[in-house]
């Protein structure tokens, strides 16, 4: 990785919609020099996917929760796939250290993740301890990685 493509992946971050005719612009390369380029990011798995970032609130789940989820045992797999098949749950990261599990949940009020907490997170497999922290404002938003060292 040199220094023109991490160029392309800072703009492609910025906006991911940019035709291959304008990001060639921007990092000063032909067009065809810039689409295998990206291709090849792509294809090592750098450039994972593109998407659009949408606003929970304005698609009616305004209320987001942190949930710290610790097992009975350190490693349960099928926990990691009940994860996955919650679409509720946003992100979910294993940690280090206790607890084991960082969960982002989003729900459409307290009512809707007090049922979601109810019927699905204390049900999930090898679950020892949940603990929920609401969150009051995003400070930082979702932004692009920074340019590497």
């Amino acid at each position: 990785m040199d220094a023109i493509d991490r160029k392309i992946l800072a703009h492609l971050q910025a906006d991911g919609r940019l035709t291959l005719t304008q990001l060639s612009e921007r990092v000063r390369l032909s067009l065809s020099r810039c689409q295998r380029r990206v291709r090849e990011l792509e294809r090592a798995g750098v450039i994972r996917g593109y998407h659009a970032q949408v606003d929970p609130a304005a698609v009616g789940f305004g209320f987001e929760v942190l949930v710290f989820a610790s097992l009975s045992h350190p490693d349960v797999p099928e926990f990691d796939a009940a994860v996955g098949d919650a679409p509720q749950i946003i992100e979910a990261q294993r940690l280090f250290g206790d607890p084991d599990y960082l969960l982002r949940v989003v729900a459409a009020d307290l009512a809707a993740y007090q049922r979601f907490y109810e019927e699905t997170l204390i049900r999930l497999p090898g679950v020892s301890r949940i603990s929920s922290t609401i969150v009051m404002k995003q400070v930082v938003p979702t932004r692009p990685l920074p340019e590497a060292p």
